[in-house]
């Protein structure tokens, strides 16, 4: 949620380069102009031409799903599900077929979350988490409409994230307003006119006609983060088309909205205070302090002297807005390698606080460039839009301002974002109401206790909502996205065996984060 998660779509750069909105148009069949007849018979009919996922020499995620046998293939979907035999886009797709074809199960479809992350690079890590059960599945990487090779959709911001703090008073507040108002107004201005069409619902009727351009009748389902909601409206939109379900980082359907990032602050807190225990055990390298409470004043430090005035880190400025958001970003990954990264970029912004010269690390750099430049504004705009569209948001500004300072007390680095307003605010209202998600599903939930962007609450939700479903919980670990991500045989074996017989477990199972080192 908010997040890329880790595989080749995220590590590597977006393929997509901004450009106008591509349509396409299929020919008029006499199924379609036949009396009764099915009106996306045109759609579910139509043949894929599965060609190479390489786009160039330069195309790492093409290599990967070569390399590991996979094709690729475009789409074609109606723009607008309410006028069928209008405008078209396409949603582009890749997929790994099953080489056990004797104990074949069908696809499996998968959805990495954002909104708006792209997924179709992800069937190869996916493929290799399955272990031998893998073998048995065509695993289906899909980038939803108007994400990554799919037609395009770029409201051409100047920055790849529509989401700030709040600052430290009023002004600052207004500033961020401002930028939000500004936000919605240029995707007004240059996507005007596919908007009301980009929604949760959508995706999921596109993930339909994948279905049935497969020539399937039913699909399997792997979602994380966003991805899990997206799996419980399509299992509530089209009842008896899913087989088996894995929802990773699930989103309490009740709580999901424009507004989604409520709630969590605390789910951050935590792990932040497990990231300054970890980086204190390694002053020695960081610099940060060493004791726990050492790195987190250090962390304030670096919050108080941005909002007195922008830190200067190479060529970007980051200021009281900004730094919340780096931390934000900071804090997904439960590993050395991530906890590594993100004490490197709090070192650059402690040091550029004390007035120093600093060249930001990789990882900073890479964040300063999602968040401040428009390298990534195809990714803000579709992420914005998807929420945007599926629910409405408050429209007056002191609802935002209020909940602000109702909680900066509390949690002065993080609820200044959660809280505060975005472009949402500024929408038009959505064509459609949100879903209400179906009473039950059997489904395999899974959930870190400590996950920083869906937080357990929403798992534990789910699963009382769903009493035919079993919950695998991670205890100990501040992690989004577990299974084949995180790396606990626990987890793992559990997901694999469930696709495997499509059995789910007796009851509920509880797993151990890794020991710390």
């Amino acid at each position: 949620m908010l997040s890329r998660l880790p595989g080749t779509a995220r590590r590597a750069a977006l393929a997509l380069t901004a450009g106008a909105l591509a349509f396409t148009a299929l020919p008029a069949t006499a199924a379609e102009r036949a009396p009764g007849s099915d009106p996306l018979a045109r759609y579910h009919q139509q043949r894929l031409t599965w060609k190479s996922c390489v786009l160039g020499p330069d195309d790492p995620t093409g290599k990967e799903l070569e390399q590991a046998g996979a094709r690729c293939a475009d789409v074609t979907v109606p723009l607008d599900y309410a006028d069928p035999g209008g405008r078209t886009i396409t949603v582009a797709i890749s997929r790994i077929p099953a080489t056990d074809t004797g104990r074949r199960v069908g696809p499996l479809l998968l959805n990495g979350g954002g909104p708006g992350g792209q997924t179709l690079g992800d069937p190869p890590w996916v493929r290799k988490a399955m272990k031998d059960v893998g073998a048995r599945y065509d695993v289906v990487g899909v980038d939803p409409r108007f994400v990554g090779r799919s037609t395009p959709l770029d409201c051409r911001w100047p920055n790849g994230s529509a989401f700030r703090g709040a600052g430290e008073d009023r002004a600052g507040f207004e500033r961020t307003a401002a930028f939000s108002k500004d936000l919605a107004e240029r995707c007004r201005k240059n996507a005007g006119g596919v908007l009301p069409h980009i929604n949760t619902r959508n995706t999921a009727r596109d993930m339909d006609v994948i279905r049935a351009a497969l020539g399937e009748r039913r699909i399997s389902y792997l979602g994380y983060s966003y991805g899990s909601y997206l799996g419980e409206v399509y299992a509530t939109m089209f009842p008896g088309r899913t087989d088996r379900v894995v929802l990773d980082g699930v989103i309490d359907p009740e709580r999901y909205g424009p507004r989604l990032l409520l709630g969590i602050e605390r789910a951050n807190r935590r792990a932040l205070q497990g990231w300054a225990s970890w980086a204190a055990a390694r002053d020695t390298t960081y610099g940060l302090g060493g004791t726990r409470g050492e790195v987190l004043a250090a962390v304030e430090e670096v919050r108080r002297a941005a909002n007195r005035s922008p830190l200067r880190l190479g060529d970007h400025r980051v200021d009281g807005h900004v730094m919340p958001i780096v931390a934000f970003n900071g804090l997904s990954q439960h590993n050395d390698t991530a906890y590594g990264e993100f004490a490197q970029g709090m070192r650059d912004m402690l040091r550029a606080s004390r007035g120093q010269r600093v060249t930001p690390s990789p990882w900073l750099a890479g964040v300063l460039d999602f968040v401040l430049t428009g390298t990534d504004s195809h990714y803000g705009s579709v992420q914005t839009a998807i929420l945007c569209g599926d629910g409405t948001a408050p429209r007056d500004p002191e609802v935002y301002w209020r909940d602000v300072q109702r909680t900066r007390a509390q949690d002065p680095l993080f609820a200044p974002v959660t809280h505060n307003i975005n472009p949402c605010a500024f929408w038009d209202a959505p064509r459609e109401r949100p879903t209400t998600v179906r009473d039950d599903l059997p489904a395999l939930l899974v959930n870190a206790t400590g996950d920083p962007r869906t937080g357990y609450v929403g798992a534990k939700a789910v699963r009382a909502m769903w009493p035919s479903s079993r919950l695998v919980t991670l205890h100990g670990a501040d992690q989004h996205a577990v299974y084949g991500v995180y790396g606990v045989p626990c987890v793992d074996d559990a997901v694999n065996a469930y696709l495997a017989t499509g059995r789910l477990p007796a009851r509920d199972l509880d797993c151990a984060a890794r020991p710390s080192r």
